[in-house]
């Protein structure tokens, strides 16, 4: 049987919605930044690639129902942001004792493709209020009676959508990095700062206790 279509004025309107939504800074986005910052443009790319891949995840999980799990069960939705929170610690521990480079003004060396994948992913993955984002963001463009294959559809539009304006900033960043780095000691500096960045995301994650939308 195929697929009843969405209506292309709905899915304009939530493409719309959808890149406002994106384009608006927040912990998702910093998080690509300091990485571009800290690694390079290469770096922040394959971050975004992960982040996309962990927001697809709570696309999915919302469009399962998982969400709803974590909306209604504090337990649930505290354990999988202590553990998101967490694991930012880890990545800040992980900047501060980065070994320092012989050369202070040398780009730092790039980290594996796949551990930015697997670190962006995790970092996406953990955070609940992106699951229940999707959970309250979705159903106002979706019709009941539609398949629930159009919300995978609608949240597979919104992870898109989400990874054109990351990447933006990533190359936005990639054209400040070069200026950053002429200041001396830079290679101290920009591991402190990534640290911090870590660290007030995950303090971030770890206080907030509201399960409202993104």
């Amino acid at each position: 049987m195929m697929l009843p279509s969405i209506p292309a004025p709905v899915l304009a309107a939530f493409v719309v919605a959808s890149l406002v939504l994106a384009a608006t800074p927040g912990p998702g986005v910093l998080y690509i930044v300091t990485r571009t910052l800290a690694q390079g443009r290469r770096a922040g790319l394959a971050s975004v690639a992960g982040v996309a891949l962990g927001n697809l995840g709570n696309a999915l999980a919302a469009s399962l129902g998982l969400a709803a799990l974590l909306a209604v069960s504090a337990r649930a939705f505290d354990a999988v942001r202590f553990a998101g929170a967490a694991y930012l610690v880890y990545l800040g521990i992980r900047s501060l004792r980065a070994a320092p480079l012989p050369n202070g003004l040398a780009p730092p060396a790039m980290p594996r493709v796949q551990h930015l994948l697997r670190d962006g992913f995790i970092v996406a993955l953990l955070n609940p209020k992106t699951a229940l984002f999707f959970a309250a963001f979705l159903p106002q463009f979706i019709d009941p009676a539609a398949p629930a294959l159009h919300s995978v559809l609608f949240g597979a539009t919104f992870v898109a959508v989400a990874a054109c304006t990351d990447t933006a900033y990533v190359l936005a960043a990639g054209v400040v990095a070069p200026a950053l780095g002429s200041f001396k000691d830079a290679g101290r500096l920009g591991r402190c700062a990534a640290a911090a960045v870590y660290f007030g995301l995950g303090i971030f994650a770890a206080a907030s206790g509201s399960r409202g939308a993104r």
